[in-house]
């Protein structure tokens, strides 16, 4: 290990020690961007999967970020969390992708965005989840932050270890801060698949697919559409 690859992942730890299980993932989330040198940073759990749960976003750019692949189901954070290997997008106008609703979305939501880096989180052998990382540029990340970003994921996996009694919590909303925003992503989502699966006699997924279909025919936010439903129950079809 280099040692500017030891020096960002100490500025990890260090943003680790001493924080509340409800402060972790939003300073690990700050500290793991400030170190690499990112715009800005997003961290989930079970990424890839139905029970996918947001644990931070270092501000509104990199939470739409989020939403988008989540609304989409298809980017390069999803990507990182199934196949348990880092995602390098340098160069958003002038690469093609292998996500069309993700390009399209991003094109037309989020143009400030450049780069988009997604590394898995392991929890020892398995993929728990991903980090997103983005940039305001191409290339944003240079070569030596690139070669950092494995230990950097490391310690951000470590440190999330002694807190993982407070990350997901079943049927308990999320305890980490900002309470709105981590509950939003994805436990109210629950919600309010289960509303719809009632309503229109469906099953959870065939619920979530009609979600997913009402927030990409609208243009809005999985999020938007789960607040819709669960602030208006009999409008959920």
């Amino acid at each position: 290990m280099t040692a500017d690859e030891v020096r960002a992942a100490r500025l990890v730890a260090e943003a680790a020690a001493g924080a509340a299980p409800e402060e972790l993932p939003r300073r690990l989330c700050a500290a793991a961007r400030d170190a690499l040198g990112a715009d800005g940073a997003t961290l989930s759990l079970l990424t890839d999967t139905p029970s996918r749960q947001l644990l931070a976003a270092s501000d509104s750019t990199a939470l739409l970020l989020e939403e988008i692949q989540f609304t989409v189901l298809e980017g390069p954070c999803i990507s990182a969390a199934a196949d348990g290997e880092p995602v390098i997008v340098e160069d958003l106008d002038r690469t093609p992708t292998p996500w069309p609703l993700f390009g399209a979305s991003m094109r037309e939501k989020l143009p400030r965005v450049k780069a988009v880096y997604a590394f898995p989180v392991y929890f020892g052998d398995y993929v728990l989840g991903s980090m997103d990382l983005l940039g305001l540029r191409h290339d944003a990340l240079s070569e030596d932050a690139l070669q950092q970003a494995p230990e950097v994921t490391d310690a951000v996996a470590a440190a999330l270890v002694p807190a993982r009694e407070h990350l997901l919590t079943g049927k308990e909303a999320p305890t980490w801060e900002p309470a709105d925003e981590t509950r939003a992503h994805w436990f109210d989502t629950h919600r309010a698949i289960g509303i719809v699966a009632s309503r229109q006699g469906v099953n959870a997924e065939d619920a979530l697919a009609l979600m997913r279909a009402r927030a990409f025919g609208t243009g809005r936010t999985l999020a938007d559409i789960t607040a819709d439903i669960l602030g208006h129950p009999r409008e959920a079809s």
